[in-house]
């Protein structure tokens, strides 16, 4: 084997294995806003440890990545008084990045309750409540809230409107669409199109690495495109359904259950990359029961989001066709880095594809272990 296929190869696995654990990944807060004739009340369930911790979010798909990570740690292990107490001392400064907005006028926001949970696995985040509110000017115009990237992935809900409320995604902070007094926000079908395609496409990259690991374990399987398009094939119509069933409540698994499973997923088909053989049905079954799979996991981001009615069918398919989009960056990026240059070659399976695949076992093991265990 030549040197640059050595070097490529190290640094294909280097990579792999330097994929963080989502344990501590970044998860949108969700802030549900209530636009009254007179007053405004925002209900953000949210992870305060990083507001209080001085974390920069900005970029990040992990807490793991922050200079500040073992402060934030430590802030885990507060007894909830405890935290809700430094939370409250440092809100004069964290209010700061957080955006109230009426009639182009900044609104002062006052803390009305925290709620935090009591400590349990310090591994995981824990979801506060925090709920604010602020009287608004008499003048009838819309409200706008937002708040600045450092805090992160942030949904905002118009509450109160039923299924016809208006909901987005801000996946690096921003501001929300003018939400008025009566009624509901309005975005055009393109911009939601568009929104939706965006969120999709950042499930896989650079959010969903236990998701990037599964396409890398259908693409190590075989560089033939027969085995690697029935295998996506199989994977997309599946993860198709369970979105659309998930989505729309007919279908609902904890995410205790699904989480762990889509890990062994993970295992099961790198580890039969390294046993080998020849694509068939039973293969291409199992990559559709795990698309079943990974379809509840896709459906958990647009079960915080919402979807508005009028545009639900509109919206699920923006959103896969971005799942599909980043699914394709894989395989693509992979097929670049290693598979054109060497997929030929008669050590390719031996050399590059079966310690690639052991590489991915192992940490669709260690977070099997992790999610069900810890």
């Amino acid at each position: 084997m030549g040197r640059a296929a050595a070097k490529s190869t190290f640094l294909f696995l280097i990579v792999l294995m330097a994929l963080p654990a989502p344990a501590h990944e970044i998860r949108p807060a969700v802030a549900d806003v209530t636009v009254g004739a007179v007053d405004t009340r925002v209900e953000i369930v949210l992870t305060l440890e990083p507001l209080v911790a001085g974390l920069d979010l900005t970029g990040l798909s992990d807490t793991n990545e922050s200079p500040l990570a073992e402060r934030y740690d430590r802030l885990r292990a507060l007894p909830p008084e405890d935290l809700a107490a430094e939370f409250r001392a440092d809100w004069s400064q964290i209010a700061g990045k957080i955006t109230l907005r009426a009639g182009g006028a900044d609104l002062t926001a006052e803390i009305l309750s925290i709620e935090v949970p009591p400590v349990g696995d310090t591994a995981l985040p824990r979801d506060a409540v925090l709920v604010l509110g602020t009287p608004l000017p008499d003048d009838g115009t819309p409200v706008v809230f937002g708040w600045d990237a450092a805090y992160g992935p942030l949904i905002v809900r118009q509450a109160g409107l039923g299924d016809e409320g208006y909901a987005a995604l801000l996946p690096d902070g921003g501001l929300s669409a003018p939400m008025p007094r009566s009624g509901t926000a309005k975005v055009g079908a393109l911009a939601t199109f568009a929104n939706y395609l965006v969120i999709g496409f950042e499930h896989i990259v650079p959010k969903g690495l236990d998701h990037i690991l599964f396409v890398l374990g259908l693409f190590f399987f075989s560089l033939h495109m027969r085995p690697l398009l029935m295998q996506v094939t199989a994977f997309t119509l599946a993860h198709t359904v369970t979105l659309a069933l998930a989505t729309l409540g007919v279908v609902s698994v904890p995410a205790a259950i699904v989480e762990p499973l889509i890990a062994a997923s993970i295992v099961y088909v790198a580890v039969e990359n390294i046993i080998g053989g020849a694509i068939t049905w039973r293969r291409t079954a199992v990559v559709f029961g795990f698309g079943l799979l990974h379809g509840l996991g896709f459906a958990s981001v647009l079960g915080d989001i919402g979807l508005e009615p009028s545009r639900f069918l509109g919206s699920l398919i923006s959103f896969n066709i971005g799942v599909e989009l980043g699914q394709l960056a894989v395989i693509s990026g992979a097929f670049l880095t290693v598979g054109y240059w060497f997929g030929r070659k008669r050590w390719y399976r031996n050399i590059i594809a079966v310690p690639a695949s052991a590489v991915i076992a192992s940490v669709g093991a260690y977070w099997s272990i992790q999610r069900v265990f810890f």
